[in-house]
């Protein structure tokens, strides 16, 4: 079972049909220091997708916003980046976390996706955080 690609790094879901995730495709062949990756967004209403491509300081950069959460800070992912950008606030505006997704830079749309995750979802990304650099990191270049 050791050979299971890690392939899901944000997996944010609830019982109504709300879902965030972030799932990484593979090595970029343009970049050798870059993961081809999407960000897909699907409730009842609304439903999409963005490509992005993630870095290995992008994700030490997620690990680090997922401690920060645990902390009980909301967070920002990526905000300085070209691309879309990822908000998780705990407490949104409907009393649970809420996901914003943001495409400033390409399609100018911004997705606000409130989501019930389970309990240990912080716990259980953290662990997805680690699989996924554990297993992609030493295939990017240091370019």
């Amino acid at each position: 079972m050791g050979d299971i690609v890690p392939r899901e790094l944000i997996s944010l879901a609830d019982d109504e049909g709300n879902s965030v995730t972030v799932n990484v495709l593979g090595c970029d062949p343009r970049w050798g220091a870059g993961l081809d990756a999407e960000i897909v967004v699907r409730t009842p209403f609304v439903s999409g997708s963005i490509d992005l491509v993630l870095s290995a300081s992008k994700l030490a950069s997620w690990a680090d916003a997922l401690n920060r959460l645990d902390a009980g800070e909301d967070v920002a992912w990526m905000e300085w980046d070209r691309g879309p950008s990822i908000w998780i606030q705990l407490c949104g505006e409907r009393d649970c976390p809420e996901v914003v997704v943001e495409d400033e830079s390409g399609s100018m749309v911004t997705v606000r996706v409130p989501v019930v995750p389970p309990d240990d979802w912080i716990a259980d990304h953290q662990q997805r955080s680690h699989r996924v650099m554990a297993h992609w990191v030493p295939m990017l270049s240091a370019s």
